[in-house]
């Protein structure tokens, strides 16, 4: 079994705009720069069968190239049981698109459908009971997040091995839009 994922990954360019947003909040696990993505659809345990299999399926997803902008910032969970932070990203009909198709893949493998409504992000850090106020302290000093336009040209399918640190992410196979 390997745990998988589909997503764009954050240009270097964006990194630092992130970064500078990753303080001020005890007890954050902020995330590194390699973990920094955009998901389109987390797949979980795959068998390696199913996994070559959606490998084949994502390489003819194309749809070519979009632009995404990341805009304000959020979190998942309520009160002190806020547990994730996160950048959100501008509405975009293309990437919902892509997102769609990284769905329409998994099932055509025998995959179960993803029940959760997506919400496309780039997560900052997770949190451990948080105190509410310094959550949304941090929100309103860092929703004015606008990055410059972000050229989508690719997207890949990622492995994830959880670690002591968090989790470690390798790209198996990348796909050109």
């Amino acid at each position: 079994m390997i745990r998988l994922f589909a997503a764009v990954p954050v240009p270097d360019e964006i990194v630092p705009a992130l970064a500078r947003r990753q303080t001020g909040l005890e007890g954050a696990r902020w995330r590194t720069a390699a973990q920094l993505h955009l998901t389109l659809r987390f797949f979980g345990e795959v068998r390696e069968d199913l996994a070559r299999d959606l490998d084949l399926e994502l390489s003819t997803l194309g749809g070519g190239p979009f632009e995404i902008v990341l805009e304000g910032v959020g979190a998942f969970g309520e009160g002190g049981d806020v547990n994730t932070i996160w950048a959100g990203v501008a509405e975009n009909a293309q990437l919902r698109r892509l997102a769609k198709a990284c769905e329409a893949a998994a099932r055509r493998v025998g995959l179960k459908p993803d029940k959760r409504h997506y919400r496309p992000h780039v997560t900052l850090a997770y949190l451990r009971h948080p105190a509410p106020a310094e959550v949304a302290a941090w929100i309103q000093a860092n929703n004015l997040l606008k990055s410059p336009p972000v050229w989508v040209d690719r997207f890949g399918l990622y492995s994830s091995f959880l670690g002591g640190e968090g989790a470690l992410y390798r790209l198996e196979a990348e796909y050109a839009l």
